[in-house]
């Protein structure tokens, strides 16, 4: 793709800033945490309601940075591609918060943010990608938290919830893997774009059934979450500005931490020791996937999608 003379002009990619960089992924996922705890308190509004304005408070919110180069910019020959991207992702989030609902914030938000363990077998089975030993190994660490967390049994077919989550991960997987099939041809502000545009427009409808005005609170709650969506993802771009996505990917579990935090403080959550231990289990093993699984497993962008090293390069110049 050729650039513009704004992208031939842009700074070089400044010197690596490990501190700096994890910093800001570190505040990037303080803004997930937070956005999931809005998503469970706007108790009035429905789950089309709440991914209706994530989505399309972050388009309008990224709109003028998307629009800089203008609209040519956004044409795509992918266009069935960012449709099964966006609606995948979009899964990815309706699961995530119906889980918010009837289950802990940390737990929730841990187990819709494994995708990292379900990467590696979307890339195996979609784009034959071969999984090395460290990986089949971290994902069988990874697994055995989730079924910690999980607890098959009566229970769980009374209250699916962490099967929703655990589904939503698989959804945001795939999604995932299909950034970095488009990243191959089109621009980060093409894919941002059509990705905020396709879960607007596809969320639009579920707004009308049983529509109920939200309270001052609820309204309160939407708009944050739209805004902490778009300051995560800007984090983020920024974070991978100053250092390798390998080296500060770990630091997306702070999400973890930081919503047991807010789950403990809010409504009085305190994981049991099988839990703790899931959680453990499951950072790890993601944590060991994205160290050692392939090119599709590196750089974390929450429900945005995962990028290789050449379009991380690409996103830095075009923010730059």
């Amino acid at each position: 793709m050729s650039q513009s003379p704004a992208h031939s002009s842009s700074p070089s990619t400044p010197s690596p800033n490990m501190g700096l960089g994890a910093l800001l992924i570190v505040l990037a996922f303080l803004c997930a945490a937070i956005l999931s705890a809005l998503g469970k308190l706007a108790t009035h509004a429905s789950t089309g309601t709440i991914v209706f304005f994530q989505n399309s408070v972050s388009l309008l919110l990224f709109l003028p940075w998307l629009l800089w180069d203008g609209w040519v910019e956004l044409k795509t020959s992918h266009l069935l591609m960012h449709v099964v991207r966006a609606l995948t992702g979009l899964m990815s989030q309706v699961l995530m918060f119906v889980a918010l609902k009837k289950m802990p914030l940390m737990n929730a938000v841990l187990l819709s943010n494994s995708a990292p363990l379900f990467i590696p077998l979307v890339a195996w089975i979609w784009l034959k990608e071969k999984i090395g030993v460290m990986t089949w190994l971290s994902l069988l660490i990874g697994f055995a938290g989730i079924v910690l967390i999980l607890k098959p049994g009566r229970s769980l077919l009374e209250n699916p919830a962490a099967v929703l989550a655990t589904a939503a991960a698989v959804c945001s997987a795939i999604a995932l893997v299909s950034v970095n099939v488009l990243s191959r041809s089109d621009s980060a502000r093409r894919i941002l774009f059509y990705y905020f545009l396709i879960s607007t427009l596809a969320a639009a409808p579920f707004l009308s059934p049983g529509w109920q005005t939200p309270t001052a609170r609820d309204w309160a709650c939407l708009m944050g979450i739209g805004a902490f969506m778009a300051a995560c993802q800007l984090l983020i771009i920024l974070a991978y500005h100053h250092a390798k996505p390998e080296r500060i990917a770990p630091f997306n579990y702070s999400v973890v931490i930081f919503s047991g935090l807010i789950g403990w403080i809010i409504w009085k959550d305190t994981p049991g020791p099988l839990a703790l231990a899931g959680v453990a289990l499951v950072s790890v093993g993601g944590i060991l996937s994205t160290v050692f699984g392939g090119p599709n497993s590196r750089g974390h962008f929450l429900w945005i999608g995962h990028w290789n090293l050449p379009f991380l390069k690409r996103i830095s110049q075009e923010i730059a």
